[in-house]
């Protein structure tokens, strides 16, 4: 098992072709370990803040390293999940999931061991033979997370994986992420439109404003680091999912 690493971006701005100004000069720092949220308008930005740190993509101008060597786009081992599990209609679970390490040269015992593990810790032991047409939403976005977690990341990036989900699918996959990520001790960074996944996941939550993407509200999520279903229903959960509202509703004000 791998400690997760600190991501820093300094000055990151994107602009796309026909000068359209989709992030502006976001600063963030994410030490090693933390469960971050990112929130914020729809367009405004966000998954392409993910894609940049993840070296999907390139920003025009300012700078990301990720892990403590200081070097620019020096990564160690990432992992992105995307809003669709994008799994091979051919291959059976253990199959989907075994992919990443087939990719890196990896043997073909070790894989699949490495794979069975994944796939167990995600809760779909029994599922590992079936063909994705076989398995619910939810099922194939663990499918997906599985295959994240095969290769021991210390960065995992997660671009809204639940959104499609009924809510209490969604809220069971919440629960088992972060159970995944206190075992695990990597850096997780988690775009989202739900204010309250936001406050279920995460310890830190930024709010991004309208296109073009800047930070206009960086918000310690105060609450026990035990989180089960019922905290939901606290005052306490409350008043946290009302200070990202207003952070929120402000964000989308601002141009």
């Amino acid at each position: 098992m791998q400690s997760g690493v600190p991501v820093s971006l300094a000055g990151v701005r994107r602009c796309f072709e026909g000068g359209v100004m989709a992030i502006d000069r976001v600063d963030l720092e994410i030490p090693a370990g933390q469960f971050l949220a990112i929130l914020g308008p729809s367009g405004c930005g966000k998954s392409t803040l993910l894609r940049i740190i993840a070296g999907l993509d390139r920003a025009d101008a300012g700078r990301v390293t990720v892990d403590a060597s200081g070097k620019e786009y020096d990564r160690p081992r990432v992992a992105y999940v995307f809003q669709d599990a994008h799994l091979l209609p051919w291959r059976n679970v253990i199959g989907n999931v075994a992919l990443p390490l087939e990719l890196m040269g990896v043997d073909r015992h070790r894989r699949l061991e490495q794979a069975r593990r994944a796939i167990e810790q995600v809760g779909l032991a029994d599922a590992q033979e079936r063909y994705p047409a076989q398995l619910s939403g939810g099922m194939r976005m663990r499918v997906s997370l599985a295959r994240a977690l095969v290769t021991d990341p210390r960065l995992l990036l997660l671009d809204e994986p639940f959104a499609a989900l009924d809510e209490i699918t969604r809220q069971h996959l919440d629960e088992q992420l972060r159970e995944l990520w206190k075992a695990r001790g990597m850096t997780v960074v988690f775009v989202t439109h739900s204010i309250s996944e936001a406050t279920f996941l995460a310890q830190r939550a930024v709010v991004l404003s309208a296109r073009p993407a800047r930070v206009v509200a960086d918000c310690e999520i105060a609450l026990t680091d035990d989180r089960s279903s019922e905290l939901r229903a606290t005052a306490g959960f409350a008043r946290q999912t009302g200070v990202l509202l207003e952070a929120l509703q402000r964000g989308a004000r601002t141009t």
